[in-house]
């Protein structure tokens, strides 16, 4: 297994942060801003950014690149670590936590998408390879604005078309990211919700203003009845793009588990 493209942004405690689909690891440098003191190693899952494409695109197989992540860039004297995860990657962070209950102390959960409805990711998934690629920086510009970044701050923005944009055949332009692999991870997407493991500090942040919500109803019943105190769930009236939108949250949320 070859392995993942990591950033490293600040030094201090170590914080794992795992992005959403169709992003990539440089995405949290602008987190790092509001987290001085802190260290986050921010991987590029596969299939995205300047990870491996190559499949498998299970969640077990991120997974594993990620719990190797984990070995590679913090020491074992420094775990276990508090891990963040974006959308698909809250999914990842709670399948990371029950694979490695060693070597994670606690998730913060940015609108974690899991156990979705199947013909809603059907749905999106193929909307997504209808439009996969664009004409020019103005038009995937437009698309991400469409696309739940309207709030997202210009500078954002624009650093995410200056690493993340790369040129596609004839003449047009898209995302540094593997088609089939997007399409599979909304399959991965629908599979059943998994719960944090017993014992595990959590915070799920849920971005009020995305409907149908990421962050499904059953999930956060069976976390109220199963895990109790251990699960706090914090609404935000925002959309999305959590780590953008609410970084003064988040990074709040990720103080208070280190």
């Amino acid at each position: 297994m070859a392995a993942l493209n990591t950033h490293v942004f600040g030094s201090g405690p170590a914080v794992l942060a795992i992005h959403g689909l169709t992003g990539h690891g440089r995405r949290w440098a602008a987190l790092a801003q509001h987290l001085p003191g802190v260290r986050l190693v921010a991987p590029d899952l596969i299939g995205h950014g300047r990870s491996p494409w190559r499949p498998p695109w299970s969640i077990e197989h991120q997974v594993r690149a990620l719990s190797a992540v984990i070995d590679d860039h913090i020491p074992a004297d420094e775990q276990p670590v508090v891990v963040v995860g974006h959308s698909f990657g809250g999914a990842l962070a709670l399948h990371l936590a029950n694979r490695r209950p060693d070597a994670v102390k606690g998730l913060v959960l940015l609108d974690p998408a899991q156990g979705l409805d199947p013909e809603f990711a059907l749905e999106v998934a193929t909307d997504s390879l209808d439009n996969w690629d664009y004409a020019d920086a103005d038009a995937a510009r437009s698309a991400k604005r469409a696309e739940g970044w309207a709030a997202v701050p210009d500078p954002l923005m624009e650093a995410e078309l200056a690493e993340h944009l790369v040129p596609r055949p004839r003449g047009r332009v898209g995302w540094r990211v593997s088609a089939p692999a997007a399409a599979a991870s909304w399959s991965e997407m629908a599979r059943p919700a998994v719960l944090p493991p017993p014992g595990t500090p959590t915070h799920v942040v849920v971005a009020d203003q995305v409907q149908p919500p990421f962050v499904r109803p059953a999930f956060l019943d069976a976390c109220a009845s199963e895990r109790g105190a251990e699960v706090t769930v914090h609404h935000a009236d925002c959309g999305h793009m959590v780590p953008f939108l609410e970084p003064g949250l988040s990074a709040t949320l990720i103080r208070s588990l280190l």
